[in-house]
């Protein structure tokens, strides 16, 4: 069996459930995988390209013999009704590559992100079966006739493939009624990438209160600075790019670092005491199933959340402390610091929450191709 993938995301970026299926699937399936990279599915916008400026492709010399990318050309005109008219004439000899590719064993054909292009797809490899994982709200990221585009293809996509599997229970709510079928598979975790979990009280003289991760629009700064400025005894440690700053100045508490490899990630949160997840509740992030949850879990720390997104089901667990109100964080970092037998229960929590025991749980690999 082989894999046809539709990324959301570059090869080349950092690892995420998408890398992780398809390892998982060459795996347990000793499958080839046909990876193809995103294309524009909105308008562009200056910040773009900058983006593209910084990009990296992926070395051809460093993937694995397995897997082989491919990178669709387009114009960037996909919310435009019939844009696919236009751009299926650049997709041809791709297309024309996936219909071979799928000839030579079974073939699934797996699409993480909605496009015109995973829809013509569908309909061109008929002979296989589909599915479609749904990782966010993908129309909640766009704006305007972007927007627009993006719910309808998703719509599209959700009827069209033969299985839907989803990472969060607000998805599972939205597409339950369409697809009564559905399949929820929450985020997870690379137990052998993490390092040791280090005994509480090795950690720092003084408390760390950590977060590492991108800074964007859905980072509330409000109830961060509400916290340093609450707990100055505290270190506040923020670690990652920032694409929207502080709207306010930050307490002295308050260090910034920058980014970091994904190795050098996990070292770094082995130094903190409580893990921060400081995001607002919007339309954003309430389909959100933050990994960093899995990752602090796993270091044996503690966790302090905002009610958001799947976090939201988690405030009965044992160290996650939820905070619903602007001024109850001081008061669950105490709690937080203060709770026990944490770090004795990461090593199950790891095995439990693997990409491996996530993704062993699909209900598709036992399906043939469709007629």
């Amino acid at each position: 069996m082989q894999l046809i993938y539709l990324s959301p995301v570059a090869w080349d970026s950092f690892a995420q459930r998408p890398h992780k299926f398809v390892e998982w699937f060459h795996q347990s399936k000793r499958g080839r995988v046909l990876w193809v990279e995103p294309y524009p599915t909105r308008f562009p916008s200056i910040s773009d390209v900058k983006r593209k400026r910084d990009a990296k492709l992926a070395k051809l010399d460093d993937l694995p013999e397995w897997l082989e990318i491919l990178r669709p050309s387009s114009l960037p005109i996909e919310p435009l009704p019939g844009s696919e008219v236009i751009n299926k004439r650049f997709w041809n000899p791709l297309l024309s590559t996936m219909r071979e590719f799928s000839r030579e064993d079974e073939t699934i054909l797996a699409i993480g992100k909605p496009s015109r292009l995973a829809l013509i797809a569908i309909k061109q490899l008929h002979h296989v079966d589909s599915m479609y994982d749904a990782m966010d709200d993908f129309p909640a990221f766009y704006r305007g006739l972007s927007r627009v585009s993006m719910r309808a293809t998703e719509e599209r996509l959700v009827e069209s493939v033969g299985h839907l599997v989803v990472s969060s229970t607000l998805l599972a709510k939205r597409w339950s009624s369409v697809r009564p079928d559905l399949q929820l598979v929450r985020n997870g975790l690379d137990p052998d990438a993490l390092p040791p979990v280090l005994p509480k009280g090795k950690r720092n003289e003084t408390n760390i209160l950590g977060y590492l991760g991108t800074i964007g629009a859905w980072f509330d700064w409000d109830w961060l600075v509400n916290l340093a400025e609450n707990r100055p005894g505290d270190s506040i440690r923020l670690i990652g790019p920032i694409f929207t700053p502080s709207p306010r100045p930050l307490p002295s508490n308050v260090e910034i670092r920058p980014p970091l490899g994904h190795q050098a990630a996990l070292l770094a949160m082995q130094e903190f005491d409580v893990g921060l997840i400081p995001f607002k509740r919007t339309a954003l992030t309430a389909s959100v199933d933050p990994i960093k949850y899995y990752e602090y879990r796993s270091l044996g720390l503690p966790v302090v959340s905002t009610d958001f997104g799947e976090m939201s089901y988690r405030g009965g667990e044992g160290g996650v402390f939820l905070s619903k109100a602007l001024g109850d964080a001081p008061f669950l970092i105490e709690r937080a610091l203060a709770s026990t037998a944490i770090s004795e229960c990461a090593q199950g929590f790891k095995e439990a929450n693997s990409w491996t025991a996530r993704f062993s749980d699909l209900r598709l690999f036992d399906f043939h191709p469709l007629p």
